[in-house]
């Protein structure tokens, strides 16, 4: 827009003049965000918001060990429920175990960790229970 605001003209009409002549041409059609709702105008300012909205696209979190090591026993659980072999089951929770006692050995920062290795036998037997060999 380096047209200059003819003389005689209001500059409202000038400016929304070009605004629809912009549209016309679909150039707000290519804008971040188009077609999305606007942010809640009601809401306090967040002076990190560029920050958070950053780590939102890219999918970190920020979550003190202890709470990231729960979540990730939880993932290792349900991996292990739907593992498709016994030593695949032992696998993930042979390594989540590891993680879980090097933990209880130095606790991580934040609140307390509340978690216990699993018992690979248990689960493995489980396991089986649930998938019987298939009769030859």
């Amino acid at each position: 827009m380096t047209e200059r605001k003819p003389p005689g003209v209001s500059f409202e009409s000038f400016v929304d003049k070009q605004i629809r002549e912009a549209t016309e041409r679909g150039e707000f059609s290519r804008l971040e965000g188009f077609g999305k709702p606007l942010a809640d105008e009601a809401a306090p300012y967040d002076e990190l918001w560029w920050i958070k909205r950053k780590m939102h696209r890219e999918g970190a979190s920020v979550l003190p060990p202890a709470l990231t090591l729960r979540k990730e026993a939880e993932d290792a659980a349900e991996a292990a429920r739907t593992a498709v072999s016994e030593s695949q089951l032992r696998r993930i929770l042979g390594e989540i175990n590891t993680r879980i006692a090097e933990a209880l050995a130095r606790p991580p920062a934040g609140p307390p960790l509340r978690l216990k290795p699993f018992d690979v036998e248990a689960a493995a037997a489980e396991w089986r229970r649930a998938h019987p060999p298939e009769p030859s």
